[in-house]
């Protein structure tokens, strides 16, 4: 029998371990199919989170706690009465062409089957959404609330319009709406310029 020297030894033992190991590893992988590229992922993949919709919702309950707008007692208005404000900055010529309807209308609301409570959120976000988009007249339909069997209750969300836009700070002008556009079942609003339209106006001017 031949000797091995111990590096022959150690040589030969590499060798036969790596065949080993090599028809092990294939007896294991037998069978096994590679996966497609679409059928790979890394991780575990969960559903899509939409972002924005997180975002407006914290920003929604953010503005609702800055909410002033009150849903104690209010004055009563009569279902055909006609609705109207004007701030003392808001110019005669301005304030007709508004009743008149001859403004064009960026934006609507409209309250019909709302409580009082869903009226008050809705209004004051949709004032802060309106100065935030630069929207200066928009019309908002509260109904006149005379099908309500109840005489206390007619005109309620009629009744607290009325109050909540002379308490908004960002509303300069309103009036009940002409009969095309609900009549004294809507209301005009005139809101008053952000600050980035200003500026913008400003600029405007100084160019000329």
């Amino acid at each position: 029998m031949l000797a091995l020297s111990e590096c022959d030894w150690f040589d030969e033992v590499l060798v036969v371990n790596d065949e080993d190991e090599t028809s092990l590893f294939a007896q294991e992988v037998a069978g096994i199919r590679p996966l497609k590229k679409s059928e790979v992922y890394l991780g575990k993949k969960g559903p899509e989170v939409d972002f924005s919709v997180r975002q407006r919702a914290a920003l929604i309950a953010n503005e609702a706690d800055n909410n002033h707008l009150s849903h104690d007692y209010v004055e009563k208005v009569e279902p055909n009465d006609m609705l109207e404000y004007k701030n003392a900055g808001v110019q005669e010529g301005v304030f007709k062409r508004l009743r008149q309807g001859k403004y064009g209308i960026e934006a609507r609301l409209d309250l019909h089957r709302r409580t009082v409570a869903q009226a008050r959120e809705q209004v004051y976000q949709f004032a802060e959404d309106c100065v935030r988009n630069d929207i200066r007249v928009a019309i908002i339909v509260h109904g006149k609330g005379d099908r309500t069997p109840d005489p206390d209750s007619q005109a309620m969300i009629k009744s607290y319009i009325n109050k909540w836009l002379r308490d908004l700070d960002n509303v300069m002008a309103f009036h009940s709406a002409q009969r095309h556009h609900g009549g004294l079942g809507a209301v005009y609003v005139l809101f008053k310029k952000s600050e980035k339209a200003r500026l913008e106006n400003w600029e405007k001017h100084q160019k000329r």
